[in-house]
């Protein structure tokens, strides 16, 4: 049996994140002293690119960082842990989109300020066929959205299947859609019309979207595919920092999916059910990175065939 390392494509937002324990959020005038202080690369495409890479896959970022100090310090953090970076915006000295993320200690709630990507409208490379080709599968976060669109149509060219994170509803999704294969969808994704998990998941199945799932937190992920559907629950645990569980989940679903190949009835929900344990561990820590550092996921080894 040879030893298969899958290849993730991750596009979208890469950020650099201050983030901070706190006994609460400051209001008006007030000042606090953090517990505790994590700098590292933030944004869903780079979480799920650095979850990707830990469970051992091979990952790429496409994205935008820049030359500026605070990215460098981004593009570090993304190296040690074996993210490849292909940085539209190389040599531009702009700083990058900064978050600044406060953490509640008693509940893990997060209250995240960020420029995230509006200063850049980043155009397809030159090379975005190549990038495609040389993948099993494209992750895709909804920032850059012409990108986004320009990538997922080059992978239902080069037949490479497409997983979008839904974070939020942002323009520009509607003509995403269309080329997306698989969308998990967090409760705060609000389509237009959309009061419900069940609206959500049939507005995707209506836009072309195959394979869906909308999860809510700690609550079980509601997953629905072609003449199929169920839940999956998530793993109960302390909960220290909720920051980057949703990327911890999506980085942990896109390796799962690219071992095992088009979904199933099946196969679809035990991915699902493997990236909640991932998520679910990186919420018992401060931070997004601390999980990583502690040990492997406790994951099936899936990495043989």
């Amino acid at each position: 049996m040879r030893l298969r390392r899958p290849r993730g494509l991750f596009v979208g937002l890469c950020t650099l994140d201050v983030i901070q324990l706190v006994d609460h959020v400051p209001g008006d005038d007030e000042k606090l002293t953090a517990a505790e202080q994590v700098i590292a690369a933030g944004g869903p495409a780079a979480n799920a690119a650095a979850v990707f890479s830990h469970l051992g896959g091979a990952a790429t970022l496409l994205t935008a960082v820049g030359s500026h100090p605070l990215g460098a310090a981004a593009l570090s953090d993304l190296a040690g842990l074996g993210v490849a970076v292909s940085d539209l915006t190389e040599g531009s000295p702009e700083p990058p989109a900064v978050s600044t993320v406060l953490v509640t200690a008693s509940s893990g709630a997060r209250a995240v300020a960020s420029t995230n990507a509006g200063r850049h409208r980043l155009a397809p490379p030159a090379g975005l066929d190549a990038l495609v080709a040389a993948c099993d599968i494209v992750e895709l976060d909804g920032h850059h959205m012409d990108l986004a669109v320009a990538t997922a149509r080059a992978a239902r060219a080069a037949g490479r299947p497409t997983l979008l994170d839904g974070g939020s509803w942002k323009h520009g999704v509607p003509e995403l859609l269309p080329w997306v294969d698989v969308a998990v969808c967090s409760s705060d994704f609000h389509p237009p019309g959309a009061r419900t998990p069940a609206d959500t998941l049939l507005l995707l199945r209506e836009h072309g979207v195959a394979w869906s799932a909308v999860t809510r937190g700690a609550g079980p992920v509601i997953w629905a595919g072609p003449d199929c559907g169920g839940t999956v629950d998530v793993p109960q645990v302390t909960v220290v920092d909720t920051l980057g569980a949703g990327d911890a989940l999506h980085g942990a679903l896109a390796h799962g999916l690219a071992l095992r190949g088009a979904p199933s009835p099946g196969g679809f929900p035990d991915a699902l059910r493997e990236a909640a344990v991932v998520a679910s561990r990186a919420c018992a820590s401060f931070g997004t990175r601390a999980w990583m550092r502690a040990g492997a996921a406790a994951l099936p080894d899936r990495s043989l065939r």
